[in-house]
């Protein structure tokens, strides 16, 4: 009697085409794509339109030029009552104000990052229809685990990095594809089966981002 393992493994090999099979590549390009791969939107709508999907994920969005980074990442650590925040080790020091600290990450440990104020970092990419940053875990973007542990983060993003569609966005990224990436669409949130929202379950509760244009 045949046993229902080897019913099921013999229409499993069945099911699966004999000969040469195509190369990976090939089965991907040859997938169709019938969503938006480029956007339409020219500088400043699609700024605008970045800006207003941040706000409905309720984070905070600030613009200034490049020569006013430094006195911006004051301005809104003021607002949130704080006095410095951690930094990945490639965080231009042009951003830094000498009256705020900043605490180089050196490899600090999950409990003490779960500790500080919060963290500073640039970002690789940005999405504006889904309002996402895109961090690429660079020197500059920091490790994957101190954009994900601290309770704030504020994240730098230059216009020239705002894409209208992910596909865009990731296009960028192409010499970076191996590395892993975090996509941020507003402070963590998740609700349970019972519809309860609770924020900062995956990520910080907070998100400022500066714009700088």
């Amino acid at each position: 009697m045949t046993s229902a393992r080897e019913q099921i493994l013999t229409r499993i090999r069945s099911a699966i085409p004999t000969g040469e099979r195509p190369a990976a590549r090939d089965v991907h390009n040859a997938v169709a794509r019938q969503y938006s791969r480029v956007g339409q939107l020219q500088r400043e709508p699609l700024l605008e339109l970045f800006e207003e999907r941040l706000r409905d994920y309720e984070a905070g969005v600030y613009r200034c030029s490049e020569g006013e980074i430094a006195r911006t990442i004051a301005t809104v650590l003021a607002a949130r009552a704080k006095n410095g925040l951690v930094i990945p080790s490639s965080v231009p020091r042009s951003w830094l104000s000498p009256n705020l600290s900043f605490l180089a990450d050196d490899g600090l440990c999950y409990s003490a990052l779960d500790k500080v104020p919060g963290v500073l970092t640039g970002c690789s990419a940005a999405v504006a229809l889904s309002g996402t940053v895109i961090l690429v875990h660079t020197p500059e973007d920091g490790r994957r685990a101190l954009t994900l542990i601290p309770d704030y983060h504020l994240c730098v993003v230059f216009a020239d990095q705002v894409s209208e569609t992910l596909p865009e966005a990731l296009g960028k990224l192409q010499d970076q594809a191996a590395m892993p990436i975090t996509t941020i669409s507003g402070p963590s949130a998740t609700s349970d089966i019972e519809m309860t929202r609770v924020k900062g379950v995956h990520g910080p509760r907070v998100l400022d981002v500066i714009l700088v244009i």
